[in-house]
């Protein structure tokens, strides 16, 4: 293996980690009271949007080797517009966000469970998790994030593992007997496009590339085997979870209704073992999402889609830590003066926004990446459909973040049309600086 550089597994694991985030732990309960006993049909479904988003990142980034990921296929698809430099900037503003909400997630899970539950603690606990994680990406390099993700996930999934044996041993058929009808089905379609959240993440894998070894066939290897793992283990742990108790007792339970779940088979340790589960998925998704956010920030940044002082840039302690400086200095910042978990539901809709960028880039270049254009055609049809459907349920759930989202947009696609994209055009600072120093 290349010195510094990503294995495939710890590409793989960078993804899963990000996937198998809290979202499966805190969010399950909902999903039963939408799509019942139907659920293990939603994830899959779910799991095929992804794979559909996946055609194209997998073939983009067979070709084209870019931690700009995303914003570098639509930008080749489009050109440098202003849509596209508005995109980079959301691209990069929903890792911030990601961070801040698991920085307050983890604080949210660790300290009612060593009966610490207190406002001072919250801030203490939320600025070393963050703090910690930056540490470990500034001294470690690659090399460390890489191999602490993959024991992190590996242990992930060893806990899941175990509550999956345990609930299909004391698995009851009937509670997963179907139950036809329009509005067993509509559950499980709308219940496919909420849990079609809980599978972004594959995509960061394009945000590493130029730190991943033989990434011409690494990264496509990577983003299909982290999906099908994923896949599986959300089927299946939906599977053990509703075989162990009826759909409407799981109901009852918001946040913690897998630990629930598990009490049946593993009893009170089922419950524990649960809860440090999700703290392990927190801890993997923020590792991986400060690791990527700053990659993707320094990309960015030698694009000029992000700009940044002079005077900063051309300092040789800055160098390729700037992505680094900033991703986690804006987390800390939303963590602590932000009510972020009232915008977290932005990140999907940023996400979709870019998934269809690139399919319509890949699309208009599908001569030249590869790939059959009568499946990207149809892949575009279905996440569209899920990204209106998104939408809606935004507006149904929350019409305050669904304008403020609109907003956001509004703004970010302003500020490049006068200011940013102007300014990259006449003088890429950070391309210049770069380039000079090479």
């Amino acid at each position: 293996m290349e010195k510094g550089k990503l294995s495939f597994w710890q590409a793989v694991a960078m993804a899963v980690g990000t996937m198998i985030g809290a979202s499966i732990f805190s969010i399950f309960g909902e999903g039963v009271k939408i799509a019942g006993n139907g659920l293990p049909i939603a994830f899959f479904i779910s799991g095929l949007y992804a794979l559909m988003v996946a055609y194209s990142y997998a073939h983009f980034g067979s070709k084209l080797i870019s931690n700009a990921g995303p914003i570098a296929f639509i930008e080749r698809g489009f050109g440098d517009s202003p849509v596209v430099g508005a995109l980079s900037i959301l691209m990069w503003f929903s890792y911030v966000i990601s961070i801040a909400l698991f920085a307050i997630s983890f604080a949210g899970y660790f300290l009612p469970l060593i009966h610490l539950n207190y406002p001072i603690a919250h801030t203490i606990v939320e600025v070393l998790i963050i703090a910690l994680f930056g540490a470990l990406n500034y001294f470690g390099g690659t090399r460390a994030v890489g191999r602490l993700e993959f024991w992190i996930v590996l242990t992930k999934l060893l806990i899941l593992l175990i509550f999956i044996v345990a609930g299909l041993w004391v698995l009851h058929p009937e509670y997963l007997k179907p139950h036809p009808s329009p509005q067993y089905f509509k559950g499980i379609l709308t219940a496919s496009v909420i849990f079609f959240l809980s599978y972004m993440g594959f995509g960061l894998i394009t945000n590493v590339s130029e730190n991943v070894v033989n990434p011409s066939k690494t990264v496509p290897r990577a983003i299909y085997t982290s999906i099908f793992i994923v896949m599986a283990v959300y089927v299946l742990v939906s599977v053990a979870a509703l075989g162990a108790l009826p759909a409407e007792e799981i109901a009852k339970y918001a946040e913690n209704a897998l630990a629930v779940a598990a009490k049946p088979s593993l009893g009170d340790f089922g419950f524990v073992l649960l809860s440090l589960g999700a703290l392990i998925s927190i801890i993997s998704a923020l590792n991986a999402t400060i690791y990527t956010g700053a990659n993707a920030a320094y990309a960015l940044m030698k694009e000029g889609f992000i700009p940044f002082p002079e005077k900063l840039v051309k300092r040789e302690w800055m160098s390729e830590h700037i992505g680094l400086y900033l991703t986690c200095g804006l987390g800390l910042f939303f963590t602590l003066f932000f009510k972020i978990t009232a915008v977290a539901s932005m990140i999907s809709i940023i996400t979709t926004a870019l998934y269809l960028g690139v399919i319509l880039s890949h699309l208009r270049l599908c001569d030249e990446i590869g790939g059959k254009r009568g499946i990207i055609f149809f892949n575009l049809i279905v996440i569209t459909f899920v990204a209106v459907e998104i939408a809606l349920y935004q507006y149904r759930t929350s019409k305050l973040t669904f304008i403020t989202t609109g907003l956001i947009f509004a703004v970010s696609f302003l500020l490049e049309l006068f200011y940013y994209g102007k300014r990259r055009r006449s003088s890429p600072i950070i391309k210049q600086a770069t380039g000079a120093g090479s």
